[in-house]
């Protein structure tokens, strides 16, 4: 079904007036994002003022703005020939952190030499991010959330749907940093820099760029820095939770001796006995060994602790990656939220067949859970079946399970209540775009266990009422 449908949609032709606009907002854009690199905001205000003066100082009888008008003009091409003439060679290493989070600004340390001979005096450097239009099927095909409740001019034009798709697709936003002092040939300064990421996954930085401006800040020149490519993963977006209770009974999960010692406690000492085959030479207790003559070792108290399951649902309902990431965020709140400390997580979901990343004590850190959730995708078809059978062959040992859905429809009411059936404390949290059609459907045919609606931008109150 997904794939006939993306074939009908790759089949699709593009309207004319779309390849019209696609191409006029497109090149637009480019030279937007070109003059702004270069023009700073008082260039730019000084353009307006040489506009204003050059249309109330047509008469040559108003002298003060026939001169205003000439100071300006002078300038701006003294500043542009002076950007122009600017040059640089820089080289550069970035200090990345290890992760970043979407829609947080990521701080970080880029080391910068001086490869030329001759001093460079007050650079400035950002980060270039890549280019966000669409391309032309995108663009055509693609709709707007609520779209159709616009006026029929912007149904038309459709330039808002050009405005979205860039933010939607933009990687990450950024300024640019730097101070104005000398940097001499062979030298290096190291400048803290700051970007923001717009969405998870793993980021390439690969187009670090200086800005040299003139002295009066009016124009500025672009040139390359060489600092060849690095990558950082950036989470998914997390939302504020209360202090969980999470249902079920008191069912724990062995621990063992290496997971006491990775949370600084271990069982009670039980008493003595005769040395087997793969104890541990700590446990060993010299003094009965001396006085029996053959090894003795401690006995201790086995140590357990809860066991939780998180299953997401990543089976994105008509194709909404929208409401995906945010079930996608969700799922990330609770996997940070848990303290892995004194449990243990298993996160479960469909992949090419069943995924389950395991982090807690004697596992992975919960960060390792983090990173998965960066970099899962969307599904177009759904595959309960499979998600069942893999919860269920983990469900013995946990203590309580949550459930993240990306919408919600009979099948997936099918899927939450066979597990319920099966002994399964469970807590479903369901993503939806239309918070009063869904209870409906969960009047109709009320859920056996306990379960929270979570309608986008709205999703962090509803949370907090968990």
């Amino acid at each position: 079904m997904g794939r006939g449908g993306s074939a009908k949609r790759s089949l699709t032709p593009v309207p004319v007036l779309h390849r019209v606009l696609y191409r006029s907002y497109a090149n637009g854009s480019f030279f937007s994002r070109a003059l702004n690199r270069r023009v700073t905001p008082t260039g730019w205000t000084v353009l307006g003022l040489l506009l204003l003066t050059a249309i109330l100082g047509v008469d040559l009888s108003k002298s003060t703005l026939y001169q205003v008008f000439s100071l300006l003009l002078g300038l701006l091409i003294v500043s542009l020939l002076w950007s122009w003439a600017r040059r640089a060679r820089l080289s550069a290493r970035r200090e990345l952190p290890r992760h970043a989070t979407a829609g947080e600004p990521c701080p970080y340390r880029v080391v910068v030499s001086n490869e030329g001979w001759r001093p460079v005096r007050g650079f400035l450097l950002c980060e270039r991010a890549p280019d966000p239009r669409p391309s032309l099927r995108g663009f055509s095909l693609t709709r707007e959330p609520g779209e159709e409740k616009r006026n029929a001019f912007d149904r038309v034009f459709i330039y808002y749907r050009w405005r979205w798709l860039l933010e939607r697709r933009l990687l990450f936003a950024g300024r640019a940093h730097g101070n104005h002092t000398t940097l001499l040939p062979g030298k290096s300064v190291r400048m803290d820099m700051s970007l923001t990421p717009q969405r998870r996954g793993v980021m390439r930085l690969h187009d670090l760029r200086a800005r040299l401006p003139d002295p009066f800040g009016l124009f500025q020149r672009c040139c390359r820095v060489e600092a060849g490519g690095d990558t950082l993963v950036v989470l998914p977006r997390r939302y504020r939770l209360p202090d969980l209770k999470l249902p079920g009974e008191d069912c724990f999960q062995l621990g063992g001796e290496a997971v006491s010692n990775t949370a600084g406690q271990s069982g009670e000492c039980l008493g003595l006995r005769d040395y087997r085959s793969g104890d541990s030479l700590r446990h060993i207790h010299w003094k009965s060994w001396a006085r029996t003559g053959r090894p003795i070792v401690k006995e201790f108290e086995d140590v357990y602790f809860p066991r939780y399951g998180l299953v997401l649902d990543n089976f994105a309902e008509h194709g909404d990656d929208e409401l995906f990431e945010e079930s996608v965020s969700v799922a990330a709140s609770f996997a940070s939220a848990i303290d892995t400390r004194r449990s243990s997580l298993d996160l479960m979901f469909i992949r090419d067949g069943g995924i389950v990343v395991k982090a807690g004590r004697g596992e992975a850190r919960a960060e390792k859970a983090l990173e998965v959730l960066a970099a899962v995708e969307a599904k177009s078809e759904e595959h309960f079946d499979d998600l069942e059978v893999l919860v269920r062959r983990h469900g013995g040992q946990f203590s309580a399970c949550i459930c993240v859905f990306t919408g919600w429809s009979p099948e997936r009411a099918r899927f939450l209540r066979s597990l319920v059936a099966a002994g399964l404390e469970m807590l479903a949290l369901i993503l939806c775009r239309r918070e009063t059609e869904t209870r409906s459907m969960l009047e109709e045919a009320p859920l056996p266990c306990r379960h929270l609606l979570l309608e986008p931008p709205g999703v962090q109150e509803a949370l907090l009422k968990l």
